[in-house]
C-alpha cells in the first residue's frame, strides 16, 4: 500500500494570526494547516458516541451545490483490479499529473500572488518553499520587479533588500525535488515596461529552471478579483511618490490620508494582440513554457481556445469567488462570471486547462477537474494556511486535500484525475422560471386535494442544462396519449398530419 507522509500536527499558534479572510471558509483552513489529514474526518473522540449524517447543506455557488454522484457500474474499478489483481483501494488513485507543460505530484499550483504586502513577503517565501516540497508549481505574479526591484542584496548582500521576486524563486529552488514542480512569472504591461522576462532569462540564476524546462512564463490578461482593471495596492506616502513614475497613484482615501491607491493598467487585447504576443513570447523565450492568465470574462470560451490555438501551453482562469488581492468591493460582489459558468462555457478543453477560485478542500477541486480543469490554484487558502504555520501548514493543507482527491476519485471507480468527467456531477435543477409561468412566490403551494382553478395545468418545469444524462434517463416517462378517434373517411379530408417526431434520448450537455 502506498503512504503518502505529511507534516505532524502543529502545536497552537501562540500568536494571534497576521492574515483574515472575510466571506472564506478560515478557521477549516487554519485546522487543517494544523492537523492534516486528521482534520478530513469528524473528531475521532466523538466515534461510538455520535451518530454521523449529512449537515446543513452550506449556502455556496454554483460549483458547491453540485454534487459528486458515483455510478453504480464500475468499469474502470474492474481494469484496475485485473491490472493489480486485486481489490483496489483509494490509494491506488495517481495524482501525478502535467501541469502546463511540468510535471507535478498533485493536481494543484500555488496561485499567483502579486505585488501586495500580504502576497510579497515572508509569507510568499515559506509558501514557495513548501510548494517546491510538495513537487508542486508556483506562479509569482505581476508587478513584482517595478514596485520591489531586482536588487540581489544591498551593500554586503544585506537580505533586507534582496528582491523578493528572486527571494521566493530560491526558496523554491532551495526545496524542489528534481523533475517535478516549476517556477511561472507572470508579466502585466508594466513588468513589460521593466522588461522582467528578458532579466529572468538571462539570469544564471534561473539556468536550472531553464536546463531542466521547469520555467514559464505566463501573459497576464486579467484576474478574477476584478475583471476588467490592473492590479491595485495601498502605498504611503512616500511609497507612493516613489512608484508614481510607473503608476498611476490615486487619493481616492482622501486628500489628507496617509495612504494612496496604486493602480496598474490592464492592456488591451484583441485576437490579434493576443495571438501576437504568444508568438513573441514562443520565439523569443523558447525554453520556457508559455502560459495565459484570464480573467473571467463572458467570451472565456473564444479567449480560451484563441490561446490553445496560438500554441499555449496552459490557460489559467480565475473564477469570480478568487481573488487575493486588494480591489473594490463592487468588483468582488458583482463582476465577473462564477467558476462555474465560465468552465461551462469553455467547454471541453483543447488543452490544459488550469482552474482558480475558492478552492481550499478536495470535494470543490474534484468539481473543477470534471469541468474540464486539469489542475486548481490554492490562493487565499495557501496564505492562511502558511500564516498559521509558516514551516509546514500548507503541506498539511495539500495532504488533506490530497486525501480527499483519492477517496473522492476511487469512488467514482476512476484512478487518475484526468479521467474525471461532467458525467461524474449532478446540478439540482434552478429555481422556476418566473416568466414561463405562475410566480412561485405569489403564496402557499395550490392545496392538492381542491380542484384547480386554472383550465390547464403548467407544463413541466424546465430541466437544468447540467442535470446529468443519469438523471433524466431515471425520471418518469409521460404518460401515453390517449387512441385518436378515427371519423369516417370523407372526401374532402387531406393528408393526415406527421406523428410526432421521437424525442433524443438523454445526453451529455454541451
Amino acid at each position: 500500500m502506498t503512504t503518502h507522509p505529511t507534516a505532524p500536527a502543529a502545536p497552537a499558534r501562540p500568536t494571534a494570526p497576521a492574515l483574515t479572510a472575510p466571506g472564506f471558509p478560515e478557521e477549516q483552513v487554519r485546522a487543517r494547516a494544523r492537523l492534516g489529514t486528521a482534520a478530513v474526518f469528524p473528531d475521532p473522540a466523538a466515534y461510538g458516541s455520535r451518530l454521523f449524517g449529512p449537515t446543513a447543506a452550506a449556502a455556496g455557488d454554483v460549483l458547491d451545490r453540485m454534487r459528486i454522484v458515483p455510478p453504480v457500474f464500475m468499469p474502470e474499478r474492474l481494469e484496475k483490479l485485473i491490472d493489480l489483481a486485486r481489490e483496489p483501494e483509494f490509494d491506488d488513485v495517481d495524482l501525478t499529473t502535467r501541469v502546463g507543460g511540468f510535471t507535478a505530484r498533485l493536481p494543484l499550483y500555488l496561485s499567483a500572488f502579486g505585488s501586495t504586502r500580504a502576497g510579497s513577503g515572508d509569507l510568499a517565501v515559506h509558501a514557495s518553499r513548501q510548494a517546491a516540497r510538495l513537487g508542486i508549481p508556483v506562479v509569482i505574479g505581476e508587478n513584482m520587479v517595478p514596485v520591489h526591484g531586482y536588487r540581489r542584496g544591498g551593500a554586503g548582500g544585506d537580505d533586507a533588500t534582496r528582491s523578493a521576486l528572486l527571494a521566493r524563486v530560491e526558496a523554491y529552488l532551495e526545496a524542489a525535488p528534481d523533475g517535478v514542480g516549476g517556477i511561472v512569472v507572470q508579466q502585466s504591461t508594466e513588468d513589460a515596461d521593466s522588461e522582467v522576462w528578458n532579466l529572468l532569462y538571462s539570469d544564471p540564476a534561473f539556468r536550472p529552471l531553464l536546463e531542466t524546462g521547469r520555467l514559464a512564463f505566463e501573459l497576464k490578461t486579467g484576474q478574477g478579483a476584478k475583471p476588467g482593471l490592473g492590479g491595485m495596492t495601498v502605498v504611503d506616502r512616500a511609497e507612493a511618490e516613489q512608484l508614481a513614475r510607473r503608476f498611476t497613484v490615486r487619493e481616492v482615501f482622501g486628500p489628507d490620508a496617509p495612504r494612496s491607491l496604486r493602480c496598474a493598467t490592464p492592456g488591451t487585447f484583441t485576437e490579434e494582440i493576443l495571438r501576437q504576443q504568444l508568438r513573441f513570447m514562443r520565439n523569443n523565450f523558447p525554453k520556457a513554457r508559455t502560459w495565459v492568465k484570464f480573467h473571467p470574462g463572458r467570451d472565456i470560451g473564444h479567449a480560451a481556445r484563441t490561446a490553445w490555438a496560438a500554441g499555449a501551453d496552459a490557460v489559467t482562469v480565475d473564477g469570480a469567488e478568487g481573488g487575493t488581492g486588494w480591489a473594490p468591493g463592487v468588483f468582488l460582489d458583482q463582476v465577473g462570471l462564477p467558476l462555474a459558468e465560465a468552465l461551462r462555457r469553455i467547454g471541453t478543453p483543447t488543452g490544459c486547462l488550469l482552474a482558480t477560485g475558492g478552492v481550499w478542500e478536495g470535494g470543490r477541486a474534484v468539481r473543477a477537474l470534471a469541468l474540464g480543469a486539469g489542475a486548481v490554484g490554492l490562493g487565499r487558502a495557501a496564505l492562511v494556511a502558511v500564516d498559521e504555520d509558516p514551516e509546514h501548514g500548507l503541506e498539511r493543507l495539500a495532504g488533506a486535500l490530497a486525501l480527499e482527491l483519492r477517496l473522492l476519485v476511487s469512488a467514482l471507480g476512476k484512478y487518475t484525475p484526468a479521467a474525471l468527467a461532467p458525467d461524474d456531477l449532478w446540478s439540482p435543477p434552478p429555481f422556476p422560471d418566473p416568466y414561463a409561468g405562475p410566480d412561485p412566490y405569489a403564496g402557499p403551494a395550490p392545496d392538492p386535494h381542491r380542484a384547480p382553478t386554472h383550465p390547464q395545468a403548467p407544463g413541466p418545469a424546465p430541466v437544468h442544462a447540467q442535470t446529468s444524462a443519469l438523471a433524466s434517463a431515471q425520471a418518469p416517462a409521460p404518460a401515453p396519449a390517449p387512441a385518436p378517434v378515427h371519423a369516417p373517411p370523407s372526401a374532402s379530408a387531406g393528408p393526415s398530419a406527421p406523428g410526432p417526431t421521437p424525442a433524443d434520448g438523454p445526453g451529455r450537455s454541451a
